[in-house]
């Protein structure tokens, strides 16, 4: 009964980092291409922080318990931005941007609670737990294969190679037994990216 209430009191802490990662990271994919000419995004609703509104339910359902997932992509037409090779690079890298930012403010609170004598365990697990969560969704989508942000970045310097979007179903099966089997692929990223940032606060 203790390790099933450890476990729902970690998920409850886990929670507010997860609707957050998902949700800013979505707007901000929205956000920039609305800046820079594509109505798209406003049109559907999405740019918005509503986390109900980028859920999609299997893909948060297999991030809770398997620990990889998704969210519905922010809709967008490229056709529609200025520079569209340029923006659409811009695009991408809004949302892990937007996740790297979010861990940065949480560490920074941390830090200030820390230095203010703030002594509330729960408080401090939440903010290393939300910062934590969005280096891994910033790191994750930065990995180059469709449909992650990452691959929008092989597209920009690449340019000249033909699109492997028809290979997505393998590709993302690959990436899952990847990080299955050969955890270091993805943790050592990870805990890499957040031990340097946590190491500019602490």
């Amino acid at each position: 009964m203790e390790n099933l209430i450890s476990k729902f009191v970690d998920f409850l802490l886990f929670l507010p980092g997860m609707l957050w990662a998902m949700s800013f990271h979505e707007f901000s994919h929205g956000y920039v291409a609305y800046k820079l000419g594509d109505p798209t995004p406003v049109r559907a609703g999405r740019l918005t922080l509503d986390p109900l509104k980028h859920i999609d339910w299997f893909g948060f359902l297999a991030l809770i318990f398997a620990h990889i997932g998704w969210a519905r992509p922010v809709p967008i037409n490229s056709a529609n931005l200025r520079n569209p090779r340029r923006d659409a690079l811009l695009v991408a890298l809004a949302g892990p941007f937007s996740n790297f930012l979010s861990a940065l403010v949480g560490l920074m609170l941390m830090k200030i609670f820390v230095i203010s004598g703030v002594n509330f365990s729960a408080l401090n697990v939440l903010l290393y737990s939300f910062s934590y969560i969005n280096v891994a969704f910033g790191v994750f989508n930065l990995f180059p294969l469709p449909p992650l942000d990452g691959w929008r970045v092989v597209e920009y310097f690449w340019k000249d190679h033909p699109s492997l979007e028809y290979m997505l179903p393998f590709t993302i099966i690959f990436l899952i037994v990847a990080i299955y089997l050969i955890p270091w692929v993805i943790y050592v990223p990870i805990s890499t990216v957040f031990k340097f940032m946590f190491r500019l606060f602490f």
